[in-house]
């Protein structure tokens, strides 16, 4: 810190966090030295401010049919900067022009479900997440693609053949479904018989 001349009894301490408990003690030296701080002062809450910090790691996807299911990583208590704090969700299927905005007032939330019959599976939509508290709306994040949900695969897969190996033993085989927005990513098949 600053060293202030011996005949100031007062100054000003700057770039402290909004919204957060600070004590001061005072320390007195001279050219022989430091001497003991005082004692601390009462604890003082600076003021609240309009948050800064946008939420991190904005993701999502999965989820079910007609679910666009976003993610993030929390803000920490400390840089929330006042009471009343949340979080604002905005996302558009990719290439629209309007933001469809949700508020999520819950301090600990990191998800946010959007449920619509209209969403097609594996849609691509632009995301971002922002920050408000009783100031304001504070920061909001850059945008990230996440993907809606996906539905059954709509597709049967094709060649299905079975030749013989053994009197115990049938090796199947079929040509594999490929990814498109209508099937989505397939993680296994059943084998009937």
């Amino acid at each position: 810190p600053e060293v202030i001349n011996g005949r100031t009894h007062k100054a000003t301490v700057v770039d402290l966090s909004p919204w957060v408990e600070y004590e001061f003690r005072v320390v007195a030296s001279n050219s022989v030295g430091t001497g003991e701080p005082s004692r601390p002062s009462a604890l003082l809450k600076t003021k609240a401010a309009v948050p800064v910090v946008a939420p991190t790691n904005i993701s999502g996807g999965g989820g079910s049919r007609s679910e666009l299911v976003i993610t993030w990583e929390p803000v920490p208590e400390e840089l929330q900067n006042g009471e009343g704090f949340g979080y604002t969700v905005m996302f558009r299927p990719l290439g629209a022009t309007t933001w469809t905005k949700a508020v999520v007032a819950s301090v600990e939330a990191s998800k946010y479900v959007y449920r619509n019959e209209s969403i097609t599976p594996l849609c691509p939509f632009e995301v971002k997440v922002g920050v408000y508290n009783n100031e304001g709306e504070g920061t909001l994040s850059s945008i990230s693609i996440v993907y809606s949900g996906e539905d059954e695969p709509q597709i049967a897969p094709a060649g299905t053949s079975a030749l013989s190996i053994s009197a115990a033993e049938v090796e199947v085989s079929w040509q594999p479904i490929a990814w498109n927005r209508h099937t989505g990513r397939v993680l296994g098949y059943e084998v009937r018989w």
